[in-house]
């Protein structure tokens, strides 16, 4: 069985992908980190994503030190938050205008490139993590003023969304929105009318917190009961059931799971060779979905 495809921004990507975020934990060993993703590639991986806060720039310079052209890697980037050293998370809000402009414009020159494939506007409506306050409150329509403006000049291949209600997507879908980034898992489904509605807008789903949230006291799919047996039962990982729940919860779903271990990286790609049979499907199903909303800042 082959690693299955999705659409996403015009192309056929792989159905999972590496989110670069883990490789900050490499920071001291950029040989390493450039070893991994460069095995990401030779695994298959076609969809990297990213973003100039992971490591404070350390993960954009080593995806441009390792991706060719040749490669054909989908590069998605973020912006709506910038470093804060100091701070809980260690992030800040970064929504105005002007923010999101000048967030391009750093991942463009960490990137080295003149055009970024995708840019997620990270919108902190829902979700665990931050949330906006004061002149932080911007209206979506400013905020897609300037993707739009992003993209009419080339900087910008597709607009995407993060942490946003369904009403925002609604809202947005007349900008052309080619994916969305949430927090869902097995173990927390609050956005079941949201990943319909990108289904039938064909908008990659790509979820993050995919096993459920890193914060502490939230639900993890690998806490479950009913994963541990499904894993045991068909000699796999509890990650990997819980992974494999997201590629078979619907078409549109993407993953980007990440990870600083090249024996995890092969693990998460075998994912899409797993499937499940229609009693197994049903046990996880019935996993209780609790809320991943903790908001911070």
């Amino acid at each position: 069985m082959t690693t299955p495809t999705a659409s996403f921004a015009g192309r056929t990507v792989r159905r999972i992908g590496y989110g670069a975020m883990q490789l900050e934990r490499l920071h001291d060993r950029r040989d390493e980190a450039v070893a991994l993703l460069r095995h990401a590639v030779e695994l298959g991986v076609d969809h990297v994503d990213t973003a100039t806060f992971y490591g404070f720039g350390f993960v954009n310079d080593v995806i441009r030190e390792t991706l060719r052209d040749d490669d054909g890697v989908l590069v998605v980037t973020k912006v709506g938050a910038d470093p804060d050293p100091g701070g809980p998370l260690p992030l800040r809000p970064a929504q105005r205008p002007e923010q999101l402009r000048a967030s391009v414009e750093d991942n463009l020159r960490g990137l080295g490139t003149d055009r970024l494939d995708v840019v997620n506007l990270r919108r902190l409506d829902t979700g665990p993590g931050l949330r906006p306050h004061g002149d932080q409150v911007v209206d979506l329509d400013d905020q897609l003023a300037v993707m739009t403006a992003l993209r009419d000049e080339g900087k910008i291949g597709a607009i995407g969304l993060s942490s946003v209600s369904l009403d925002v997507l609604r809202r947005a879908l007349p900008a052309g929105i080619a994916c969305v980034q949430n927090a869902y898992s097995l173990v927390s489904r609050d956005d079941e009318d949201l990943l319909r509605l990108c289904l039938a807008e064909d908008i990659a789903w790509v979820p993050y917190f995919p096993l459920g949230s890193a914060f502490p006291g939230l639900p993890k799919a690998t806490d479950e009961p009913a994963v541990h047996a499904v894993a045991e039962s068909l000699g796999i990982t509890p990650s990997q059931v819980g992974l494999a729940w997201l590629l078979h919860r619907a078409p549109h779903v993407l993953l980007i799971p990440g990870t600083a271990s090249a024996a995890h990286l092969a693990e998460n790609m075998a994912v899409g060779r797993i499937t499940f049979d229609a009693d197994t499907l049903a046990t996880l199903d019935a996993v209780e979905s609790r809320s991943s909303e903790v908001p911070i800042g």
